[in-house]
């Protein structure tokens, strides 16, 4: 490619790309990280009612993500936020956070992560889902491999009650 090349284009359909389970929400994967030279990666999480993503934080990257459909709760350090679609929240790296189907409706949302590379945790997660292959301890390989650390906060209780969430 010289200079005067335009850059590559990638174009993903409505609905396309490839999806997967990741235990409580899913995961449709829409940009990888090696369309836009490792800037970011952009993926798709639908939640079903009832859905919990559990207290963690990541250590590489920052996440920004927009509701698009139903009504999504997020919890980021002391922070707490329902937003319907149209709304938008920023979780940055080093940051414990959570999120969870909020409303009686299944929810869905985009997430854009920066830089690029968390994708795969998700692609290996959706594997192992699919395999059927549920190790705690290969769950935990995965994790420490990608930066991911989970925690227990104190807050995490309310919340699940609040909303009647099913915990993994």
């Amino acid at each position: 490619m010289t200079a005067a090349d335009p850059p590559p284009l990638t174009v993903v359909q409505p609905g396309a790309g490839p999806t997967g389970e990741l235990g409580s929400i899913g995961v449709q994967f829409k940009v990888w990280g090696q369309d836009t030279g490792g800037a970011l990666s952009i993926v798709e999480h639908p939640f079903p009612v009832g859905a919990l993503v559990p207290p963690h934080l990541h250590t590489r990257e920052d996440e920004y993500s927009i509701v698009t459909a139903g009504e999504i709760g997020f919890r980021s350090g002391d922070r707490e936020v329902v937003l319907g679609a149209g709304g938008y929240i920023t979780k940055p790296r080093g940051e414990l956070h959570a999120m969870w189907n909020a409303g009686s409706t299944p929810a869905r949302m985009i997430e854009i992560i920066s830089p690029a590379g968390f994708e795969h945790f998700f692609r290996e997660v959706a594997e192992h889902v699919a395999a059927g292959t549920g190790d705690p301890e290969e769950g935990a390989r995965l994790a420490e491999r990608y930066g991911l650390r989970f925690g227990q906060p104190d807050w995490l209780p309310g919340i699940v009650e609040r909303y009647g969430l099913n915990p993994l």
